[in-house]
C-alpha cells in the first residue's frame, strides 16, 4: 500500500518553512506522495455549495493563503528526491491545456518523473465566472483537455481538432520523463467515475460509496476496451486515523484501493515527529498489503 498526504499546500504548510518540513519529513517517514488542492480565487459571498462539507462552505476565507499547486510542487521537487508530486485536484477546465501540457512536462522532467496529475471539473461557479471560463460544459472541456495534453506528449508535429481546441503541426517539449504524466480523475459522481474509467490512469473519489464508485470506474474502463485493473485507486478513510489503522488499510485494500491519503492537519503539531511516528506505526506495518 502507498500512502500520500492530501491538502498538502494548506495551513502552515502553504508557506516555505512549513512546506519544507512537511515534504522532507514525509519523504523520510515513507510517504509516497503529497497532494495539493486548488482555487485560483476566493469569491466573496459565493452561493455554490461546497460538496465536501455539510455546511456547503470551504474551510477558508478571503485571507487564507492557498498557493498555486504547480509552483508549490516545484518547490517540493527541489527539496526532495523521491516523493511523488500530486495535484488532488487541479481544476482542469479552468486551464489552457496546451500551456498546461508544457508546464506539467517541465515539472515532471525536472523532478525525475515524479508528477501525478489529479484533475476535476470544479464546483465553484463564481470562480469560473471570475476567470472568464464558461461553467457549462466543463465536463466536456475536461475530457478534451486530457486528449489535447496526451496528443502533445505523445509526439511532435501534433494536430488536434476538437470542440474547444484546434491546432495543427505543433510540438511541445520537453516530453514527460515516462512519456506521459499519469492522470487521476477526482470526483464523487457517476460521471467522474465513468470519466476515470474511460480516460484516467487513476481514480480519486472524494466521498460517496467507495465500492460502488470503483465498480462504475472499472466497468467504464472495460466498456472502453481498457484494463479495469490498471486503474490506480486513491482514497482516504477516517478509520486509518482511528484505533485500528491497520485494519482500515486492509479494508481499503480489499476494495481495490492502492494509495491511502491522510489529511495534512494530522501533522500540524510537531510535524517531523508525527510524520515519523505514523511512518513507523502504519506505513512500515502495512508494507506487504
Amino acid at each position: 500500500m502507498k500512502f500520500g498526504i492530501m491538502f498538502a499546500n494548506t495551513m502552515s504548510f502553504a508557506m516555505r518553512e512549513g512546506l519544507e518540513e512537511l515534504a522532507k519529513g514525509a519523504e523520510a517517514a515513507g510517504f509516497e506522495s503529497l497532494w495539493t488542492v486548488e482555487h485560483v480565487v476566493f469569491p466573496d459571498g459565493y452561493e455554490s455549495a461546497y460538496p465536501y462539507d455539510k455546511s456547503g462552505k470551504m474551510a477558508m476565507d478571503a485571507s487564507t493563503p492557498l498557493p498555486d499547486p504547480l509552483i508549490w510542487l516545484t518547490w517540493v521537487a527541489a527539496v526532495t528526491t523521491r516523493i511523488h508530486l500530486g495535484t488532488g485536484i487541479l481544476i482542469l477546465p479552468q486551464r489552457n491545456p496546451v500551456i498546461l501540457a508544457k508546464e506539467l512536462a517541465t515539472i515532471d522532467v525536472l523532478s525525475g518523473g515524479r508528477l501525478e496529475l489529479g484533475v476535476g471539473v470544479g464546483w465553484l461557479e463564481e470562480e469560473f465566472r471570475a476567470l472568464g471560463v464558461p461553467f457549462d460544459a466543463r465536463g466536456a472541456r475536461t475530457d478534451e483537455s486530457i486528449e489535447v495534453m496526451r496528443a502533445l506528449w505523445d509526439s511532435n508535429h501534433a494536430s488536434f481538432d476538437g470542440r474547444f481546441n484546434s491546432f495543427e503541426g505543433i510540438s511541445v517539449n520537453p516530453k514527460p520523463t515516462n512519456g506521459r504524466v499519469p492522470i487521476h480523475v477526482g470526483g464523487h459522481s457517476r460521471r467522474a467515475a465513468e470519466r476515470a474509467g474511460r480516460l484516467g490512469d487513476g481514480f480519486f473519489p472524494g466521498k460517496g460509496n467507495l465500492s460502488e464508485l470503483i465498480d462504475i470506474a472499472r466497468q467504464s474502463a472495460a466498456d472502453a476496451g481498457r484494463d479495469p485493473e490498471s486503474l490506480v485507486i486513491t482514497s482516504g478513510s477516517a478509520g486509518v486515523l482511528g484505533d485500528d489503522p491497520i485494519g482500515a488499510v486492509e479494508e481499503l485494500a480489499a476494495q481495490g484501493v492502492s494509495r491511502v491519503v491522510i489529511p495534512s492537519f494530522m501533522f500540524l503539531n510537531d510535524t517531523t515527529e508525527t510524520l515519523r511516528e505514523f511512518g513507523e506505526r502504519v506505513i512500515a506495518t502495512t508494507a506487504g498489503i
